[in-house]
């Protein structure tokens, strides 16, 4: 019986854990558009979407969103569309 609420518990703790949105480095968009983007679109401050772009940059990927997938998806496609590489995981 333990073994099985263990299970569950395992489960339930899968289902809740948040979700990240990555963006990623490449050689086309500006500092500028990223940043520009990471405002508009994640509602970062100026000065932490500097420090997601930066990241970005010298470690080819940051996360620069967390939590449920469902609310990640719109700020992920927002990304995508602003022709910046990023995904869900």
């Amino acid at each position: 019986m333990k073994e099985q609420q263990e299970s569950s518990q395992d489960t339930l703790e899968a289902v809740e854990k948040d979700s990240e949105l990555i963006v990623f480095n490449d050689e086309v968009n500006t500092f500028d558009h990223v940043i520009n983007t990471l405002i508009r679109v994640c509602k970062h401050s100026s000065e932490q979407a500097q420090q997601c772009t930066l990241i970005i940059h010298f470690k080819g990927k940051c996360t620069v969103k967390t939590g449920p997938i469902e609310k990640l998806k719109s700020a992920c496609q927002g990304i995508l569309d602003a022709g910046i590489q990023a995904e869900i995981v």
